[in-house]
């Protein structure tokens, strides 16, 4: 088994990521501490090591030990030791570090799901990099001159031992002959002989264009300043001396080696590079910072139409090819867009704009545009373009097609629907009124099927064609589908719809259609909608049409009808459908907004005589009473109405469990509420949020896996999250929620089941389910303070819970006598309009100790 260290000071994040490891099959140490993992890697022995892999959470702060601890793995004896580092999505000095070190990974802890395989894949044994590298390195040739034959023996067998290949020569001229007569990498050459010199040899190699790449040595019997000094000025890299060691020898031969090696291989890149840019298909060239063209590819040659680089190497790029807009119109050279990433190395992605070819012709292209940068200054920039003519030809086209009709080539609903949402805001701006006709004809079937297809083809391209002569200019005309059409009549007065609909009507009765020697006479029956300050959503208007054009069918066709409220009513299954597709809207654009209502300690309440209908002073004061107790907020979900109002849950929620939607809901509440604890992290005191869970929820599955997931994501506590069933009695699944509700209890939250004392079946439900906390059902306290079988009964409720080891809640508290009464009762919290109201944002500070009662009035004044 493979161990892991793991260390990070949350322990949230330890406890999921533990989990996570072991399950896939790692043993974990995890360690708070980073002293601790600092100690725990100093005494690991390399190769014999208990740790296999270390998991680093990135640290918010710097001090020592988070420096030693990554000095430490960055150095020689643990560099090689795989490391994942888990960050935060904003931290660019995790990211920075993952690049300098090897066998490193990076994970966002929103992605911690992911460390299991991200750990697997640094676990897999690497190739050596020495042994990479000594399979591509060529033999490097070495020419070695010297009078003497000892030398020149004694060196070359020493050279060809460590893997040189060496030609020896035994003059100066001796030399020059061979260096021109086959390639030499490196010369190593006598300084004193006896017809010349051997730095005349190294300047004529420095000096001849076809042997100035290789690295010349000078070598001598006798250190002296002058003789070094005239080697190095006539162009050797290294003196070498005869009295000093071989090793000392052989690394200077190395050290040029190595140079030797870097540069071929920088050939090498270079010219595979130069390859890859001439056999590319995108165009691609090369500019300095001020735009001037460095280099260019084949491809883009061809694209813009020249034969030859140098035709457009040393041009301004904006003078060559990108001077003009798409439309014609000239460019300031200053306000070019391309210019401008020039000159600031902006990097730009799918950039589309117009070049220009040789023959002046436009040609639409999508840029790339990459700065390059060199010794941390700005070197100019790399632009990689195609030529998008027969994209943008084929956009048109399936733009074309997304928006209309194939047959009778009218618009089709989609498109008449994005119409209809931008008239009904210009409707919302203007107080203007619209009408959406909807047009089905009334015989259309029977033609179809007694002259054939092609019959009912024909006759639907006819009526477009009719209902077109007939539109004015401000309108629009759409096939729906089938053999229904719709118009949008703009900036009509109510006294015209009759009319105007009834004109579409009667242009298409006025002659029959004749198809294969026969006449049929065509009717059409209509449906108006008016589009005002009563109806003006889309949804509204395609329903209220629709209505009405079933009541004009079912009056007898061939007519129209206009509709309202006294005529026509949507049933339920259609007000469902549209909340169905409302919430599903919500769940998409984030339309849900979240309230907190206070959850407050009765301790203390026997000393309040302050009789304020201010909610504000109730729970300010009761936390104040309380300092040792955290702040508890009952989460509730809002949905966001058009006109920006919101909309209770009792309106939607039925909806939404019958369409499935629930666990959608649920997990937008889960992970929006533990978004806005964490923001409460710097509080100096507590908070927690109780999250209502649905039935249909939890039996569904997958909650505890959420909720695991976006606590590690937001690194909150999960001790301040309470997980509230408000329908206990509607789970049937009790097996497979309590599984759920244990996972999520050994994680660290709480539960709380709702309705508490109504019926038996709760009083079950709190044994099954093991809650933390109770809620005492609304209905219960209603009577309270002087109802006494309801005091009895709350009293009682209490007492079970009390001796159940359960804190208990009353919900639906409206009344300051209420309150005070539950407290006397013996419940333990409580929440409602008398306690706080629902809030949009959780408190960034709160009261930690009682004040006294003249500093309370004066703070009560100023809240």
């Amino acid at each position: 088994m493979k161990t892991i260290l793991l260390a990070d000071p949350s322990l949230t994040r330890r406890r999921a990521l533990s989990a996570l490891l072991t399950q896939s099959g790692y043993g974990v140490t995890a360690l708070a501490d980073l002293s601790e993992a600092y100690d725990a890697l100093n005494r690991m022995q390399i190769g014999q090591g208990s740790v296999d892999a270390v998991v680093l959470g990135w640290p918010d702060y710097s001090e020592g030990i988070v420096e030693d601890v990554f000095g430490l793995l960055h150095g020689e004896r643990l560099e090689h030791l795989p490391v994942l580092v888990m960050a935060d999505s904003s931290n660019a000095k995790a990211v920075n570090w993952r690049m300098a070190r090897p066998r490193t990974a990076l994970t966002l802890w929103s992605e911690y799901l992911e460390a299991p395989s991200a750990i697997a894949h640094l676990l897999r044994p690497e190739q050596s990099v020495g042994e990479a590298a000594s399979l591509h390195l060529e033999q490097v040739k070495v020419l070695l001159v010297d009078d003497s034959a000892t030398v020149r023996l004694g060196y070359s067998r020493l050279l060809q031992k460590h893997g040189y290949h060496v030609e020896t020569a035994e003059s100066v001229e001796d030399g020059w002959r061979k260096v021109l007569a086959q390639p030499f990498d490196i010369a190593i050459i006598d300084y004193l002989m006896p017809q010349q010199n051997g730095t005349a040899l190294i300047s004529r190699i420095r000096n001849h264009l076809e042997t100035q790449h290789i690295l010349t040595a000078t070598i001598t019997g006798t250190y002296s300043d002058a003789v070094i000094a005239e080697s190095l000025a006539s162009g050797a890299l290294e003196c070498v001396f005869k009295s000093e060691s071989k090793d000392l020898l052989l690394a200077r031969v190395a050290s040029l080696a190595r140079a030797i090696n870097d540069r071929k291989a920088i050939d090498n890149e270079r010219r595979r590079l130069q390859s890859i840019l001439s056999s590319v298909g995108e165009g691609v060239y090369g500019v300095d910072c001020a735009g001037t063209i460095q280099f260019i590819n084949p491809a883009a040659l061809d694209v813009l139409g020249y034969t030859e680089a140098d035709d457009l190497i040393g041009l301004q790029a904006f003078d060559a090819f990108h001077h003009t807009d798409e439309d014609g119109s000239p460019l300031q050279r200053g306000a070019s867009f391309l210019n401008q990433c020039y000159a600031m190395g902006k990097e730009v992605s799918s950039w589309q704009t117009c070049f220009w070819s040789a023959s002046k012709k436009g040609i639409p292209v999508e840029c790339n545009i990459h700065p390059l940068h060199m010794d941390a200054e700005l070197n100019g920039s790399v632009i990689a373009f195609r030529d998008i003519s027969n994209r943008r030809a084929l956009e048109k086209e399936l733009r074309w097609q997304a928006e209309h009709d194939n047959l009778t080539k009218l618009h089709n609903r989609a498109w008449l629907e994005s119409q209809l949402e931008q008239e009904c805001s210009k409707v919302r701006r203007t107080g203007q009124t619209a009408v959406l006709l909807l047009l089905d004809l009334d015989r259309f079937k029977y033609i179809n099927d007694t002259a054939g297809h092609v019959a009912g083809d024909r006759l639907l391209m006819e009526v477009a064609q009719r209902l077109k002569s007939r539109l004015r200019s401000t309108d629009y005309l759409a096939r729906m589908g089938g053999d229904e059409f719709a118009v949008l009549l703009t900036n009509v007065g109510s006294s015209e719809i009759m009319a105007l609909a009834d004109g579409f009507r009667r242009v298409l009765i006025a002659s029959p259609f004749n198809y294969g020697g026969k006449s049929y006479r065509i009717t059409l029956s209509i449906g108006c909608a008016r589009i005002d300050t009563a109806c003006f959503t889309p949804g509204d208007a395609m329903a209220y049409a629709d209505i009405a054009c079933h009541m004009a069918k079912r009056s007898g066709r061939n007519q129209c009808q206009v509709y309202s409220p006294e005529t026509g009513k949507l049933a339920a299954l259609d007000a469902d459908l549209g909340w169905s597709v409302r919430l599903e809207e919500a769940l998409r654009g984030d339309r849900f907004v979240l309230c907190y209502q206070p959850i407050v300690p009765l301790n203390g309440m026997e000393l309040d005589s302050v009789e304020s209908k201010n909610s504000k002073d109730v729970w300010l004061r009761q936390l104040e009473r309380n300092p040792e107790s955290e702040a508890m907020f009952e989460v509730l979900v809002r949905l966001k109405g058009h006109e920006g109002d919101l909309i209770s849950p009792v309106a939607f929620l039925p909806a939404a469990e019958r369409f499935g939607l629930m666990q959608d809901i649920d997990f937008w509440v889960i992970k929006h509420a533990l978004a806005a604890l964490r923001e409460t992290r710097e509080s100096p005191r507590s908070i927690a949020l109780t999250i209502n869970l649905s039935a249909q929820t939890l039996e569904k599955g997958g909650v505890a896996d959420y909720m695991t997931a976006r606590i590690v994501e937001y690194n909150v506590n999960p001790a301040a999250i309470v997980l509230e069933i408000a329908d206990a009695h509607a789970i049937s699944d009790r097996e497979r929620v309590q599984r759920q509700l244990a996972q999520l209890r050994q994680l660290g939250c709480r539960i709380s089941v709702g309705d508490f004392g109504v019926g038996f079946a709760n009083l079950a439900c709190l044994k099954q389910l093991e809650a933390d906390i109770v809620k005492i059902d609304g209905s219960l306290i209603q009577g309270l303070p002087g109802d006494e079988l309801d005091r009895t009964i709350v009293t009682a409720l209490t007492s079970i819970a009390e001796i159940a080891r359960k804190t208990t809640v009353a919900e639906c508290v409206e009344d300051m006598s209420v309150l005070r009464s539950l407290h006397q009762c013996g419940v333990d919290m409580a929440q409602g309009y008398a306690v706080g109201m629902p809030r949009l944002h959780l408190p960034r500070t709160l009261p930690s100790s009682f004040a006294k009662p003249e500093q309370e009035e004066k703070r009560l004044s100023e809240v």
